[in-house]
């Protein structure tokens, strides 16, 4: 590809060639839903996923600025190994640049638990987040009301959200690159000891058990920091 592609691949990325910002979704569990609406949480982490088997994640540099790659392990008697003279033979290993799931300036719409307040189509849709943690362990049935059940976040048509965000910024970082601030941006209580604790621990309840071991805590994945602010829902185009 041209030196110009990747120019004005560059450009658009930072910002330098304006686009109108896309509205997509983003999941967000009960107690982060909450802790958006108290203004408490402005960032969130999402891991950057492998697409193959046996590569891993670096940072490139160039002259097209620096990206987040992944790119092939290197193998001895694959990617390289000894010439009959000694010297050293290199395979060009191939990689794949990763690009965030959000860019600046893009609209979001949190998908949260939900359910309609009755059978009937007017009636509205109540949320679990505001629902006291207490009283939403024992709600989780239709009751007297006709209430129906709670519905999962990943089933929330965008009609049905509330709350509306304007991603500010994204970079890629380690995980454990986290500090106490970066904590309590991501709606985490910073008082007492314990901080970076009370965060892994909530990292890792996050992800299913089988992909711990890519994701997890201590293997300091490369995650996505995506910072936020509330917004007005956009006017449909």
């Amino acid at each position: 590809m041209s030196a110009c592609y990747w120019i004005k691949r560059r450009q658009a990325q930072e910002g330098s060639v304006k686009e109108m910002g896309r509205v997509l979704p983003i999941l967000f569990n009960t107690d982060m839903v909450r802790a958006v609406l108290d203004g408490r949480k402005t960032v969130t982490r999402r891991a950057v996923r492998y697409k193959y088997n046996n590569t891993e994640m670096k940072m490139r540099t160039d002259k097209y600025g620096t990206r987040l790659i992944e790119i092939q392990k290197a193998i001895e008697g694959e990617t390289h190994g000894k010439n009959p003279d000694g010297s050293t033979w290199h395979k060009l290993l191939p990689y794949i640049e990763k690009n965030p799931p959000y860019r600046k300036g893009d609209i979001l719409y949190v998908r949260e638990t939900f359910r309609p307040l009755s059978d009937h189509p007017a009636a509205g849709i109540e949320y679990a987040a505001d629902w006291s943690s207490k009283y939403f362990e024992n709600s989780k049935e239709p009751d007297c009301c006709n209430r129906g059940k709670w519905i999962p976040s990943i089933h929330m048509p965008k009609q049905a959200a509330r709350i509306w965000l304007k991603v500010t910024d994204v970079r890629a970082e380690r995980l454990q690159d986290i500090d106490t601030l970066g904590c309590q941006r991501e709606g985490i209580d910073i008082t007492g000891n314990g901080v970076i604790k009370r965060f892994s621990t909530l990292w890792d309840s996050t992800l299913k058990k089988k992909d711990l071991a890519l994701y997890g805590w201590e293997v300091n994945p490369w995650v996505w920091v995506i910072g936020f602010e509330r917004c007005e829902k956009p006017e449909e185009g």
